[in-house]
């Protein structure tokens, strides 16, 4: 089975070129990430011509993941239970479904946007509420991941350079002690190889040439139980999906299991 996860950006805006890589890449299970459209929006049918289940958290232009599949869509569960809201409201960051042999989640953490800002201690509240969702199945004996674009970098080689980033969210000890606590519960950091430069980046900025110049951070991670870890044989960064003209800011993360 290869399964992977996609921040795409605007489905709408991606919708050609997430449907060329679909075929292209014979994906059976796509975790995507800032949908942002409104379900009823959501291009179901053209997805279901080229094969695919599509399970929906959606509701407007921020936000939204979905779940596509072709090895079945059982048991969904929108949003996350425990969710703390921001300014009082649950937004579209998670869900999840059983595909087949393997339970996944499709997440979008919040951005936090800066330390000390609100948004920053809901980020941090969210963790810790996806950390109290998890734990049962992490410890279960079925494949499980939890997938997505997390806001952050897990260790200071997932970034270009931390120097930059002093000060900023996306890399502070608070941020990395909730990824660690998720990991606690019994997940693994699947870790992409490495194809044309030394660290597997999943997000480069539109802005100042840092796609060219590889200036970019490892924010689109795959946590997986032991049973997961375990089947996944092979796991890279689909670099070339981040080239060319109406690309997303980010790259598909893939891996590959044996189940």
């Amino acid at each position: 089975m290869r399964i992977a996860t996609w921040n795409v950006n605007s489905i709408t805006a991606r919708l050609p070129r997430l449907l060329a890589w679909l075929e292209a890449s014979g994906t059976d299970v796509l975790c995507l990430q800032e949908a942002k459209v409104a379900e009823a929006q959501f291009p179901f049918e053209q997805l279901r011509e080229a094969g695919y289940e599509a399970a929906v958290n959606a509701t407007g232009r921020w936000n939204g993941v979905a779940i596509l599949s072709k090895a079945g869509l059982e048991d969904v569960v929108k949003g996350l239970p425990g969710d703390p809201g921001y300014e009082g409201v649950e937004e579209p960051r998670a869900i999840s479904a059983t595909c087949g042999p393997v339970r996944v989640w499709s997440v979008y953490v919040p951005n936090g946007r800066e330390v000390g800002h609100p948004h920053y201690a809901y980020k941090l509240q969210w963790f810790e509420a996806l950390r109290a969702a998890v734990a049962g199945d992490a410890q279960g004996s079925r494949p499980f991941a939890v997938m997505g674009d997390y806001n952050v970098a897990p260790a200071d080689e997932d970034v270009y350079d931390v120097a930059a980033f002093e000060g900023l969210t996306h890399v502070t000890p608070a941020e990395r002690a909730a990824l660690a606590a998720l990991r606690e519960t019994g997940l693994r950091d699947v870790v992409p190889r490495p194809l044309k430069y030394d660290r597997p980046y999943t997000y480069w900025d539109y802005r100042q040439l840092a796609f060219p110049k590889n200036r970019g951070i490892r924010i689109d991670l795959v946590f997986g139980n032991e049973a997961f870890a375990e089947a996944a044989k092979d796991a890279y960064v689909d670099r070339e999906e981040r080239k060319g003209k109406g690309a997303s800011d980010h790259a598909p993360v893939v891996v590959d299991l044996e189940v």
